[in-house]
């Protein structure tokens, strides 16, 4: 139980990431209120808050009512495939409102309230480093949470401190989404997993895992850092090792 005690805050939570780090915090004991764009989920078992990350004034809203948070997990996020060159400015609003902004604001209200040794986790992603083919506006948007990661980290400590998770491909709807812009999905999917060392792709628990140190005591030396969680994929050379 290494998070009793801890009060968290979980954006995005509804699946995927989201719902695999709400499920991990529960089960080390956390109080968990998790928050999305739509109604509750019938028997969802944490708190549900409805809140859109990018209305500023529903999250400063939001701030105040539930205030005094030990962990603020940062994971709301959408993607659209796109190249820089076929985004319109709708495609801007939408990504970098909820992935950039979102963080903004989530991180701008509720840290002034954060318990004394608290933790933010945001999730970014390996697309922030290296970038994903016709994914520019998602590319972009994890790179600003990885500044903004290291910014938090250094103007807020010690009172708290500001990591970033960094997954890579995880089996949701938006990995799904990346392969079918192949024109071979199924062997794309067959080659990117002949990338991955550990040979599959990871699970939302993987992420969840990580998370859960994070938000505990045992990472109290950890901050204004990106944990690289992708099997292994970006350590290795662009040669596919299925071929040797």
């Amino acid at each position: 139980m290494r998070l009793a005690g801890k009060k968290a805050l979980v954006t995005g939570g509804r699946q995927g990431i989201g719902k695999g780090i709400v499920d991990a915090f529960l089960e080390e004991g956390a109080h968990v209120t998790a928050c999305g764009r739509g109604e509750k989920p019938a028997g969802y078992p944490a708190d549900w808050l409805t809140l859109d990350v990018a209305d500023p004034d529903a999250v400063a809203a939001a701030a105040t009512s539930l205030s005094a948070l030990d962990i603020l997990v940062n994971n709301a996020g959408v993607q659209v495939e796109k190249t820089v060159v076929d985004s319109t400015d709708a495609d801007w609003d939408h990504v970098m409102n909820t992935n950039a902004r979102g963080v903004f604001n989530t991180c701008r209200a509720f840290i002034p309230l954060m318990r004394d040794g608290g933790s933010v986790i945001n999730i970014g992603s390996i697309s922030g480093n290296v970038a994903d083919p016709s994914m520019a506006l998602y590319n972009a948007s994890k790179a600003f949470v990885h500044g903004l990661t290291r910014s938090i980290a250094v103007d807020h400590g010690p009172k708290i401190r500001c990591n970033a998770i960094c997954p890579g491909w995880i089996e949701t709807g938006m990995l799904d989404a990346g392969f079918d812009l192949a024109g071979d999905p199924a062997g794309a999917k067959t080659d990117a997993l002949q990338r991955h060392p550990v040979r599959r792709f990871g699970q939302p628990r993987d992420i969840a895992a990580m998370a859960v140190w994070l938000a505990s005591n045992e990472a109290g030396f950890a901050t204004g850092q990106l944990f690289t969680l992708d099997g292994g994929m970006t350590a290795a050379s662009p040669l596919n090792p299925g071929l040797f």
